[in-house]
């Protein structure tokens, strides 16, 4: 049996107030754990397809930054 793990991570969120999903979020980054990485992966592949090519200039501009 084959998981689509995207497919999994947007449908257990698909009803998820903004609220749940930025304590989804800042929980996956203090626990600092590699499990949690493909899920945040897929919100960040969520916004990236959905971004205009100026946001994602920005998102560029300040990953570059920050790392």
């Amino acid at each position: 049996m084959q998981i689509d793990i995207r497919e999994s991570i947007k449908n257990n969120f698909k009803n998820a107030s903004t609220s749940d999903i930025k304590s989804s979020i800042e929980e996956a980054i203090l626990e600092n754990d590699e499990i949690t990485l493909p899920g945040l992966g897929v919100f960040f592949e969520t916004l990236w397809k959905n971004s205009t090519d100026s946001q994602k200039t920005e998102i560029l501009n300040k990953i570059k930054k920050y790392i």
